[in-house]
């Protein structure tokens, strides 16, 4: 279904579920048994998350939708099912990891999803990315309405998600829907670079920043008191003393 390999501070997850790397119970399973680790994990930094097939996910399996359709409790068994999709990636969105898609291929419905949750995304050119749930008489239920529309306001969610249209890696980009696109043969390696450069950060300050940047878009939450409060944290580690005097001696 998946594997995982440790790079100098990353966790590499590969998808290799062919042949669209379809997400199932069996795969959520196994998922969160990942996401528990790395909840715990104050080593790793980054989290890639990258496919081995030619498409990146296709989202949820759709034999076992078509499968629901026939059984008199289908609707209460779907939304179970997206329910623990959404928690799942919810899940990904709470890692203290900064968290890296990168789309080499076909991004659609679920597998978009996955790629929301995460905090940066990085495609190929000709990648596929959509959410064409409606063609199917179904919404992306599994977080995209929510995340597209907070990621690239409601003008482009609607462009999306109101029409069905797959739009490849460039467009992607243009839109803000991905933070970079890149030609296809390009991509591992420089996919692989973005995540080294993020892994080379502090992770303590990076674990602050993406709780202020969440922070940002909750009317809830005090953003400009939660930095003044996590600079007083930040300023008392070893990490951060050590970084401004490497700084300063002239190490850049």
């Amino acid at each position: 279904m998946f594997h995982t390999e440790k790079r100098e501070g990353r966790l590499v997850l590969t998808l290799d579920r062919a042949p669209v790397n379809a997400i199932n119970d069996v795969w959520l399973a196994s998922f969160h048994a990942l996401l528990d680790d790395l909840d715990q994990d104050r080593e790793t930094a980054v989290l890639h998350i990258r496919s081995a097939l030619k498409i990146f996910s296709a989202g949820m399996d759709a034999g076992h939708i078509l499968s629901l359709a026939d059984r008199s409790d289908g609707a209460d068994a779907m939304v179970a099912d997206v329910a623990e999709f959404q928690r799942a990636f919810a899940r990904i969105e709470a890692l203290p990891q900064v968290t890296i898609a990168e789309i080499g291929g076909a991004a659609l419905g679920g597998g978009l999803e996955l790629a929301l949750a995460c905090n940066l995304r990085i495609a190929s050119e000709r990648a596929k990315i959509g959410l064409p749930e409606a063609k199917l008489g179904l919404i992306p239920g599994a977080g995209g309405t929510q995340r597209l529309t907070w990621l690239c306001g409601r003008g482009t969610a609607s462009r999306l998600i109101l029409t069905g249209e797959i739009l490849d890696g460039a467009s992607a980009e243009r839109l803000g829907i991905v933070q970079w696109s890149f030609p296809h043969d390009a991509l591992a390696e420089e996919a692989a670079k973005i995540a080294g450069q993020v892994a080379g950060l502090s992770r303590d300050a990076v674990r602050e920043a993406k709780q202020l940047i969440a922070a940002a878009g909750d009317p809830a939450r005090n953003g400009f008191a939660e930095e003044i409060e996590a600079d007083r944290r930040l300023f008392d580690t070893t990490d951060t003393r050590e970084r401004l005097r490497s700084f300063l001696a002239g190490n850049r």
